[in-house]
């Protein structure tokens, strides 16, 4: 009988190596493959829109020290020493019904939009009523109607504890927040509302807390993660100087904050940045004297940026893997918003879809069970040090201008996130940064889902507030166009030889059209330009496209082009690059589709 060794090396059997060894072997590879570089790193390394580099190869020698354990400073591994977080719904409607069906298959605490444009804040006892308050954490998200809002809640929560000396049991958070209302609404930011209701949060009802540090009002705006992160934090630091003039200590002011984050597909970003948040907030608690309280307390909401209207059944899969980062991330409460939010008032299938992507991955993936399960990757840590530094950079030059208010009244803020939104415009036009069923793969034909109008994703501030962007906004902008001309826009694809020459470059450009709910319509192979032209001709299209491969159009584009100009062609495009006699312009990889799509409205007589 064989007695199995007790010690276990996976890696045993395998020659060590270094990274010099990698370097190697990588640069050859490139060099093969016709890439010249100093370095694989050179070669295969991106760089965030916060100048954080990320590498190709992380090793031991990449990771950071002192990230600690779950539970205690600096909580970069987790505020909490256990794992699994709170499955957080959003209503903004009045819909009691809702709420409890939210509450009976699988949501633990509720998010509840309130004010003209949301749940009315009279309505607030009657959407409550089926809640049992200290079971199920509320947290109101009410602007300007905080105080209206949260005396109700109080109120309902009062009118339960009967008796007058019972403190009433409530949890959650009353959602005032000062300085996120300004930066949507472009206002000033008031703190008399948030500090009185911090005082009587800290003295009378333990469980819940008074001001949510709201960060999506910058990642709506356009602005990167480390950015994010940034405003946040100085906006945090504002509330405690102002809790603690009206008399609160420091650790009482703590206590009365918790933080919303968004949560983007970018898995390992989301991780990042939700672990750098807790780092940055616990080094301002220890600047404070406070490090016992330093943990911050976050809310992750599925980015409603990355959300589009078009093929929206796409947006299951954006916030599936935007709430798998935030969970492993280790934030306390997690949203995610329905599939259909862009549609307008999302219906029961898409709220069931919403809490049950939760479900299934506390439940079956159990990725609840693990306390930070990315500690430790080389990587998570050295791009959650990266990502706490830029952020903190920014933060210090928010606080060198005057403070945060100071920061958006003087449009500091804004010009910083509109650098930011700009560079990753011209990502999404040029397709760097790809949008599926959007900008790539999109169905020209689909069937959108018709939704009732109402309250869904998060509205534009009004007067000099930031802007809220969609990432698709521009290219779903140029569908609804063609959708509502009375004849589809289309273009001929002169598609030049056999079709084995032509197909990629076809599909290609058949995509790059659709993009814009162009249709395309395809000539059969040949290289006969009369016979090209008459299916032109035939089409009834005025813009033309040639596809093939580089040498076939060395020998027939030149041909083609003038015949299809003789044809009555108003532009010709030719799929790669290179230029050729006849030919107006180029589309190709890396080129700027949404300029494409915007020539090619106009070629047609399309009024954008």
């Amino acid at each position: 009988m064989t007695v199995p060794s007790q010690e276990f090396r996976p890696a045993a059997d395998f020659p060590p190596t270094t990274r010099d060894r990698w370097r190697d072997a990588a640069l050859a590879v490139l060099r093969r493959s016709g890439v010249e570089a100093e370095s694989p790193e050179e070669a295969l390394s991106t760089t965030t829109y916060d100048g954080v580099t990320i590498s190709p190869l992380y090793d031991e020698a990449d990771a950071p020290a002192g990230q600690g354990v779950p539970g205690l400073p600096p909580y970069v591994r987790g505020a909490r020493p256990l794992p699994g977080w709170d499955v957080r719904q959003r209503h903004a409607v009045a819909d009691p019904a809702a709420v409890l069906a939210d509450l009976e298959n699988g949501v633990t605490s509720l998010w509840l939009a309130v004010g003209p444009d949301a749940i009315p804040v009279d309505d607030l006892p009657r959407v409550l009523a089926p809640v049992y308050l200290d079971l199920a954490p509320v947290v109101l998200d009410a602007g300007a109607d905080t105080a209206r809002a949260a005396e109700t809640l109080l109120r309902v929560a009062a009118d339960r504890a009967g008796a007058a000396d019972a403190s009433p049991p409530v949890a959650g958070n009353l959602g005032a927040d000062p300085l996120g209302l300004a930066a949507r609404t472009g206002g000033p930011a008031d703190f008399t509302v948030a500090a009185g209701l911090a005082r009587r949060c800290a003295t009378g009802h333990p469980g819940l807390r008074a001001i949510t540090v709201d960060g999506t009002p910058y990642h709506d705006a356009g602005g990167s993660d480390a950015e994010e992160l940034g405003c946040s934090v100085a906006a945090g630091v504002s509330c405690l100087r102002a809790l603690t003039a009206e008399g609160l200590s420091v650790a009482e002011a703590l206590g009365q904050l918790d933080f919303r984050y968004a949560a983007t597909a970018d898995q390992f970003l989301t991780i990042a940045k939700l672990r750098a948040a807790r780092r940055l907030w616990a080094r301002v608690a220890q600047v404070c004297g406070a490090s016992e309280s330093g943990a911050q307390r976050q809310h992750a909401v599925t980015s409603s940026a990355m959300m589009t209207a078009r093929d929206p059944w796409v947006n299951m899969l954006r916030t599936t893997v935007a709430c798998f980062a935030a969970g492993v991330g280790g934030a306390d409460a997690v949203t995610v918003q329905p599939f259909d939010a862009r549609l307008g008032l999302p219906d029961d299938f898409a709220r069931r879809i919403a809490r049950n992507t939760q479900s299934l991955l506390l439940e079956e993936a159990h990725a609840g069970r693990v306390a930070d399960p990315a500690g430790g990757s080389w990587y998570v840590e050295r791009l959650t040090a990266d990502l706490a530094e830029a952020a903190w950079a920014w933060f210090r030059e928010i606080e060198r201008a005057g403070g945060m208010a100071a920061a958006l009244e003087s449009g500091l803020v804004a010009g910083r996130l509109a650098a930011t939104r700009a560079r990753r415009a011209d990502d999404v036009a040029h397709r760097r940064t790809p949008i599926t069923g959007v900008s790539e793969f999109p169905d020209i034909d689909e069937k959108i889902p018709a939704r009732r109008p109402g309250p869904g994703l998060a509205a534009a501030g009004a007067g000099r507030g930031l802007p809220v962007v969609r990432y698709a906004a521009e290219f779903e902008a140029l569908r609804d166009l063609a959708d509502a001309q009375p004849r589809r826009p289309q273009v001929f694809l002169a598609t030049i030889g056999p079709v084995a020459a032509h197909t990629a470059r076809a599909s290609f450009a058949a995509n790059l059209f659709g993009a814009g709910g162009i249709a395309t319509v395809t000539a059969g192979p040949g290289t006969d330009p009369a016979e090209i032209a008459a299916a032109f001709t035939a089409s009834g299209a005025a813009v033309a496209c040639l596809c093939s491969s580089d040498r076939l159009y060395g020998e027939h584009a030149a041909a083609v082009a003038a015949a299809l100009r003789d044809a009555g062609a108003l532009r010709i495009w030719l799929a790669g690059k290179g230029h050729y006699e006849g030919v107006d312009a180029n589309l190709h990889a890396g080129g700027d589709a949404l300029d494409v799509l915007r020539t090619t409205f106009d070629d047609l007589g399309v009024n954008r």
